[in-house]
């Protein structure tokens, strides 16, 4: 893969649309640079309806604030960086070439002019708002535009959005908002920064499509790919992890083994203590690595190890600095076992969703297709579709709890209590 945007897996009209207004954009930079007058009038906005509508060259025309949706793993923040990549390519002859030095260092998120932001917690403070809207008000060093690309806008808290409109209704002339969520909806992002945007939705990668790039960029084993593209539920990043990482496929076969081990008491809770250990513990060991990674940072930064007189006696405000640094890696860690979690129940939902299809008749793909004839079929035998949507239910109130911040334990707990009166309630099963 050579240009920027044949990284967009499955998606070819939207790797279009943002060559299309990446190609306009350089038109407004000429411009710009010409000091035209009502610069910033150049930016085909929206009617801030949020209806989008945009037809022929007004499709392909530049606006100021961009807001990426799609499924986990569709490639929201991929789709954000190759725009950006192409904002910022150099090549005369080539929109997001993918070989010049913009191109380069954009993709490697070391790009001067273009900046991520990734909440590192479970949600995005206005404090860092505020960072953003500071850095987003600088006029671009060696690149076309200022680019700010949020990642996970949905974690923005309502003062942290707030903070962030301000700044997308009254844009610099030269900075460009690339906003990523998973969907539009009020829950996600809040209606009136939702309405500033152009917005690009991306789909759910065909199996096929990420077969080919298991194989064609990864270099995995065709019959590994397959597998793995079958059973990611669309989501590319994790297709890569299942067909590489034995953690990875041994957490699965734990979410996946919770739909029997619910139905029976002796099992159950310890199925579900389990699988919270294990999302945990896959949390710590990527936490430790980023953490240490940090804290010599920091402590280089700080003037630790230096030698000569003085350097033996930690500089003023060292432990406030490393102490704000351990809150901030402690909430990550939070975070990151809380996603490890919600993916492990996402993963179950989808077993009982194909049980629930097959109960019902429904001729769709499964989720799993790896676990029809061992777990989907006999599960949809046992239980009536009636029990069958009330375990999908349990799981999506469990990962509702979680988003509420109860404890996992608790949640999970709760889960397949539900579960398991709901697979062993016999007079739904008679009665149907």
């Amino acid at each position: 893969m050579t240009n920027v945007f044949d990284r967009l897996t499955g998606q070819a009209a939207v790797a279009d649309e943002l060559r299309a207004a990446a190609r306009a954009a350089r038109g407004v930079a000429a411009r710009l640079d010409e000091g035209a007058s009502g610069a910033t009038s150049l930016f085909a906005r929206d009617d801030g309806t949020g209806s989008d509508q945009f037809e022929g060259a007004q499709r392909a025309s530049m606006t100021h604030a961009w807001l990426f949706t799609g499924p986990p793993g569709s490639g929201r923040s991929v789709a954000a960086t190759c725009f950006a990549a192409g904002l910022q390519c150099q090549s005369d002859d080539e929109i997001g070439c993918g070989e010049c030095r913009a191109c380069v260092t954009v993709m490697a998120q070391t790009h001067a002019d273009v900046r991520h932001v990734v909440p590192q917690g479970l949600s995005l403070s206005v404090l860092e708002a505020r960072d953003v809207v500071q850095a987003a008000a600088r006029r671009p060093g060696t690149g076309r535009w200022q680019i700010v690309i949020v990642e996970d806008a949905d974690r923005l808290t309502e003062q942290a959005a707030n903070a962030l409109l301000k700044a997308v209704e009254e844009p610099p002339s030269r900075t460009v908002f690339l906003l990523c969520a998973p969907s539009v909806d009020p829950e996600d992002i809040s209606v009136t920064l939702r309405s500033r945007c152009r917005h690009i939705a991306l789909a759910t990668p065909a199996v096929a499509d990420i077969e080919r790039v298991l194989i064609e960029r990864d270099g995995i084993d065709p019959e590994r790919a397959a597998w793995a593209a079958g059973v990611c539920g669309g989501h590319v990043g994790r297709a890569k992890r299942l067909a590489t990482d034995d953690e990875a496929r041994a957490q699965r076969e734990k979410a996946l083994g919770l739909a029997r081990a619910a139905t029976r008491d002796s099992t159950a809770y310890a199925a579900a203590e389990a699988l919270v250990r294990s999302a945990e513990d896959a949390a710590k060991a990527i936490s430790a690595e980023l953490d240490e990674a940090e804290t010599e940072e920091m402590k280089t930064a700080l003037g630790a190890g230096g030698t000569g007189k003085g350097t033996a006696r930690a500089p003023r405000g060292t432990a406030g600095a490393l102490k704000e640094l351990e809150k901030r890696q402690k909430s990550r860690a939070t975070r990151v076992s809380r996603d490890m979690l919600d993916r492990a129940l996402v993963d179950l939902a989808a077993l009982f969703r194909d049980a629930l299809v097959l109960a019902v008749g429904a001729q769709v793909t499964a989720m799993h297709p790896d676990k029809t004839d061992d777990i989907a079929v006999p599960m949809a035998a046992y239980a009536a579709p009636e029990q069958l949507l009330r375990c999908v239910e349990a799981v999506l109130d469990c990962r509702t709890a979680l988003d509420v911040n109860v404890k996992p334990k608790f949640a999970v707990d709760a889960m397949v209590a539900t579960i398991g009166l709901a697979m062993n309630d016999r007079r739904v099963a008679t009665a149907s």
